[in-house]
């Protein structure tokens, strides 16, 4: 058998009562009505259950908004998976919260837009900030883990000692501090979000002190934006390695967003066992191992350490899923990366408006649909 997976990402539903402009999720969201039942899941988490994952991510969207997701955690308890409930936390009532600790979860991890209501509701485009605290203290007082995630960006990475400050007051036991990956309404936004030099600069010192400072007690990740790399990620741990992704429709991906991709089939689960899509898809296999690699990945020494870099964003940035990721500084299309950061790192004019996630609307008409506007975090009528 090939690699085994060890965590399956569940992505239950592609709805969501938040709008944010970097959110991962694919542009066109409303292809992704057909959800998988509850019955469709069982089956899924048995099946990855036998290929060997241990680890169930519930995500989406909002997952909060299946009301069978009870359901799904206590099939998951039943499988013996450890079962991490990531949310906006919007709608996580202290009721709803007690059943889903009956039913089996683990952990939960909390998004937050920013440390002060009035940035983080502009950034999510509606009114959380206040919930999101409320719930996250609700998940302690239950006893359960926390993990408190921002996706950091150049409109809120200047809040860093404020953020850290928020997760001890929260009493979070895990705090991510993940800047944004540029996929999806993240990469439609890219001159809007991608931080400057100098603001990295600004805020590695604070995290390196904090994490000093909280070793033992609170777990600090940090993770840089890639294009500031000098090689790239590896691709959730090397392409078909240990994790795989479920669409709300049931598409089965190696990546989270691979379902972009042009000319490679994408298997589903309502037609294929998750086994047989593991194992012998042309999706899964056209990345793994090292034959696939272009120069100069398959003459690198660091071949089987970033496995040339992240196949999504190769696609995203050239066209080509089988190109050197440009994030690399050896890459040919390096340039990519370059360019984009000289124009994050010379803007000094007003930054363009955020197109805000919506499900229905593609870009192109999400302005005109949004009421609300964000300009390095200043609302603008």
């Amino acid at each position: 058998m090939t690699n085994r997976p060890i965590g399956l990402l569940a992505e239950l539903t592609y709805r969501c009562p938040l709008h944010c402009p970097y959110c991962s999720n694919p542009l066109e969201l409303a292809a992704q009505r057909d959800e998988l039942t509850l019955e469709d899941w069982t089956r899924v988490l048995s099946e990855a259950r036998e290929l060997g994952v241990m680890q169930l991510h519930i995500s989406g969207g909002e997952p909060l908004l299946r009301r069978d997701l009870a359901s799904i955690i206590a099939g998951a308890r039943k499988l013996g998976l450890y079962t991490n409930l990531i949310t906006s936390a919007i709608g996580l009532t202290p009721g709803l919260l007690e059943r889903l600790k009956e039913a089996g979860v683990d952990h939960v991890q909390i998004s937050f837009q920013a440390t002060d209501a009035v940035l983080a509701d502009r950034l999510a485009g509606t009114t959380s900030h206040d919930r999101k605290r409320a719930a996250a203290r609700d998940v302690k007082t239950l006893g359960l883990p926390l993990t408190v995630n921002v996706v950091l960006h150049r409109q809120n990475i200047d809040q860093m000692a404020a953020i850290i400050e928020l997760a001890e007051e929260l009493a979070a036991d895990r705090l991510e501090l993940a800047n944004t990956q540029y996929y999806g309404w993240a990469l439609h936004n890219r001159t809007a979000l991608l931080p400057t030099w100098e603001q990295l600069q600004r805020v590695e010192p604070i995290v390196r002190a904090a994490s000093a400072r909280l070793a033992g007690r609170m777990q600090i990740i940090y993770v840089i934006p890639d294009y500031y790399s000098a090689y790239p990620k590896p691709c959730v741990g090397g392409w078909g390695r240990r994790q795989l992704t479920v669409t709300p429709r049931g598409d089965v991906l190696p990546c989270q967003a691979a379902g972009q991709f042009t000319g490679l089939p994408i298997e589903n689960v309502r037609q294929r066992s998750l086994a047989w899509i593991w194992n012998d898809s042309v999706m899964f296999n056209r990345f793994r191992g090292l034959d696939w690699m272009p120069e100069p990945c398959r003459s690198c020494p660091r071949q089987q350490v970033d496995f040339g870099g992240c196949r999504c964003q190769a696609f995203q940035l050239t066209g080509d899923a089988t190109a050197t990721d440009p994030v690399c500084h050896l890459a040919p299309q390096h340039h990519l990366i370059t360019d984009a950061l000289r124009t994050a790192n010379g803007t000094t004019a007003e930054l363009p408006d955020l197109v805000y996630r919506r499900f229905d609307s593609p870009p192109s008409a999400a302005n005109e649909a949004t009421s609300e506007r964000v300009i390095v975090g200043v609302a603008r009528d």
